[in-house]
């Protein structure tokens, strides 16, 4: 068995049959497995699984009080902007480039620092970062831990149901597991606690972490805005943490090959350029799909990458080392050569053309 087969629970209903074909479980099964994952007074190593809609719910009266109470144009454009532009383009740079990729290195820790807590917290990163190496290994294939061609839901509760980290790991695959995490300012457990809790993370590491980030982003806003702002901002979060898990359904074409030519390069998996989650996030998908370890995917000049414009900046000011850059490449193996293919087909129409006449 290869070693990405064992890095993260499987579900109760399984990756695949017996014939290797992806398991497809109903409504009822996914839900099931949710709320099973999500028992801590089941077990205590339920506890990311219950942690990450956790937040979700305290986020929730934060957006039901903003529009009972606050609401006004001003203050719904900051929170739109706060939820989609802010905390979006923080997770392609964090959890996304950063945290799994490894596309650029920070001078030191204050600037992990920094870009770890720069926005509102709502993902943990243990949650994130190991099964997001395995989508990528498993792109649209059985064990994929958020597969479009399962349906919505199964994307959907995939932070619950397929995300958690391997239970029956030996204490010599525990560290190699862990090195996914280096350089994320994650303190990991010792291989007997990780047996206790079921996690790389301390759960009261995560709840401080997310007690302290909250708190200091709550003040923040408060001074620059009032109440009306804080509300704002936190629902704005809202949004996005339950937005987030609808990304991959509709960025792998919801299980339909939906990818075009000239649009998209990448035909390994059905990963699509999308310009909404482009524009707002620098999350050009198919391009990420393709160079997964650059810390650029928006290569063409009507792709924005606010993510990428922001790790151009750190390194400006000495706050990022190194990074990976595969735009020229992009460009050179496949952008340029298909504008002279298509150049190409347009002179040979024009030709069969004149013969014709």
């Amino acid at each position: 068995m290869a070693f990405v087969d064992i890095l993260i629970e499987p579900p109760s209903y399984g990756w695949a049959d017996e014939k290797g074909n992806l398991t497809k479980p109903t409504k009822s099964q996914l839900i099931k497995e949710a709320f099973r994952r999500m028992n801590i007074f089941k077990s205590r190593k339920n506890f990311l699984g219950f942690f990450g809609w956790f937040e979700v719910l305290c986020l929730i009266p934060f957006f039901v009080i903003f529009f009972v109470k606050f609401v006004t144009i001003p203050l719904v454009i900051c929170g739109f902007v706060y939820g989609m532009v802010c905390m979006g383009t923080h997770g392609t740079i964090w959890y996304h480039r950063y945290s799994t990729h490894k596309a650029f290195k920070f001078k030191n820790k204050f600037w992990m620092f920094i870009t770890r807590n720069l926005v509102i917290k709502v993902v943990p990163e243990e949650t994130y970062v190991v099964s997001h190496f395995v989508h990528h290994s498993k792109s649209d294939q059985p064990g994929d831990p958020y597969n479009a061609n399962a349906g919505f839901l199964y994307c959907f509760l995939a932070d619950t149901n397929h995300q958690q980290v391997s239970q029956t790991l030996s204490r010599e695959e525990y560290p190699r597991v862990v090195a996914f995490l280096n350089d994320t300012g994650v303190v990991p457990n010792t291989y007997e606690q990780y047996l206790y809790w079921g996690s790389i993370a301390h759960p009261v590491r995560v709840i401080l972490n997310w007690i302290l980030n909250w708190a200091f982003w709550a003040g923040v806003f408060y001074l620059i805005g009032g109440w009306g702002l804080l509300f704002a901002c936190f629902a704005g979060a809202a949004v996005w943490a339950v937005g987030i898990r609808t990304f991959n359904f509709e960025g792998h074409g919801k299980g339909k090959d939906k990818r075009e030519k000239g649009t998209d390069y990448n035909w390994d998996d059905m990963s699509i350029n999308q310009r909404w989650p482009g524009y707002v996030a620098g999350e050009w998908h198919n391009n990420h799909h393709l160079y997964p370890n650059s810390a650029q995917s928006g290569f063409l000049p009507h792709q924005l990458d606010l993510a990428w414009v922001y790790v151009w900046l750190l390194s400006k000011i000495g706050g990022v080392t190194t990074y990976n850059n595969n735009k020229k490449d992009f460009l050179e193996k496949y952008y340029y050569p298909y504008k002279e293919k298509v150049k190409e087909e347009k002179v040979e129409k024009v030709e069969k053309k004149a013969v014709k006449a």
